[in-house]
This record gives C-alpha cells, sequence and structure tokens, in this order.
C-alpha cells in the first residue's frame, strides 16, 4: 500500500515547520517532559485498539488535540508521529498505513485545532471559560469531527458500513474525545497549567510575570 501524496506533504511542511520553529528548546523546560512521556505511553494504545480487535466500524479516541494543548502545534506534530509508529509497533499494520493514520488522526485534528485557537484568541475575549469550553470542549469536538468526517467522505474504500451512518458514529466519538480532552485541560488549567504550552496566566488571569 502506497503512502498517500497529502500524507508526505503534510509530513513535509512539519518538518519545515519545526525547522523554523525550533520547538526541541521546549525540552529544556523539566515540565514539558511529563505530557510528552504520557502522550508516548498512553495513547499509541488508544490508537492501535481497533486492530487488536476487528470491527466493522473503526472508532478510537485520538487525544490529538489535547496533545496540541499540551505541547504546541509544532511540537504536537512530531510526538503524534511517533505515536503512530509505536501504535503500528504495537499492532501491526500494511506498509504505510501508519502514516495516513497519523495524518487523519492527528495532523488534521490538530492543524484544526491550531487554526481554531488562533481565531480564539483574535476575536474571544481572554476568558479561562473560553481556553477551556471553546478550544477544549466544543473545539475538540468540532476539530476530531471535521477531520475524522473529511476522510470518511473522501475515503473510497468500499465499506459494508453506510457513510451517514459513520459520520453519526464520528460525532459520537467526537465528543467522547471532546469530553477527555475538555476534562483534562481544566484539570491542567487549575493545577498543573505547566503542562499546557498553550495556557498563558499572562494572558488568561491578567497576572504580570512577576506575579
Amino acid at each position: 500500500m502506497s503512502t498517500p501524496l497529502w500524507s508526505l506533504l503534510a509530513l513535509a511542511l512539519s518538518l519545515l515547520t519545526a525547522l523554523w520553529v525550533r520547538p526541541w528548546r521546549q525540552l529544556r523546560n523539566p515540565h514539558i517532559w511529563t505530557p510528552v512521556l504520557a502522550s508516548l505511553v498512553f495513547l499509541p494504545w488508544f490508537w492501535a485498539l481497533p486492530r487488536l480487535h476487528a470491527m466493522p466500524l473503526q472508532l478510537q479516541l485520538t487525544g490529538s488535540v489535547l496533545v496540541t494543548l499540551m505541547l504546541g502545534w509544532p511540537m504536537a506534530v512530531w510526538v503524534l508521529l511517533c505515536i503512530a509508529w509505536i501504535s503500528s509497533w504495537i499492532a501491526p499494520t500494511a506498509e504505510g498505513v501508519w502514516l495516513e493514520q497519523w495524518f487523519e488522526l492527528a495532523w488534521l485534528p490538530s492543524s484544526l485545532a491550531l487554526l481554531l485557537g488562533a481565531a480564539l484568541r483574535r476575536y474571544a475575549p481572554p476568558h479561562p471559560f473560553i481556553f477551556i469550553l471553546g478550544r477544549g470542549f466544543l473545539g475538540a469536538a468540532l476539530c476530531i469531527f471535521a477531520a475524522r468526517g473529511l476522510t470518511v467522505l473522501l475515503d473510497d474504500t468500499p465499506s459494508t458500513v453506510d457513510p451517514g451512518l459513520s459520520l453519526v458514529a464520528q460525532w459520537l466519538m467526537a465528543w467522547g474525545d471532546a469530553f477527555l480532552t475538555g476534562l483534562l485541560t481544566a484539570v491542567f488549567v487549575a493545577f498543573k497549567p505547566e503542562w499546557l504550552a498553550t495556557w498563558s496566566d499572562q494572558l488568561y488571569l491578567h497576572k504580570s510575570t512577576r506575579d
């Protein structure tokens, strides 16, 4: 199975962005290691689960928006790439499928979450509930469903599941992913804001850097 062109283009774009932004500088911060390692340990199992148990309709939690909120987009796309590769090692799949999975489950929703975050910062007031609800709960649901829905509509692979039923299932599963993302985002904002690279006390709590 050949790797789709759009997956390779997304990989190349992420590489060029990483070279420009240099997200590896975040690793100098000891707080960032906890979300990075937690993502690499837990999420590959969520991604591999549908392949471990064959089902007509493949549904899974992605965690991609949560990883984006914790690490920022430039670092998140590479951590999610590692997650896709590890999941292919846990549950072997055809050549190139893991990269296609990374594009559909990670790069697309993560990039949509980046655009949504930029729009909220531009047009919404800087309030903690805007961050938690807009980027955690509602934002995660919309970004994940938009990404998964797009792949369902563009997928020309023969399937026994009706596309309309598949979209309904993806909508419901997106809310499961969003609930987990929003819940953990709220917990991190309250107790571990240093685990959220996209959070800023100065912006959302109006604290100066000297506070």
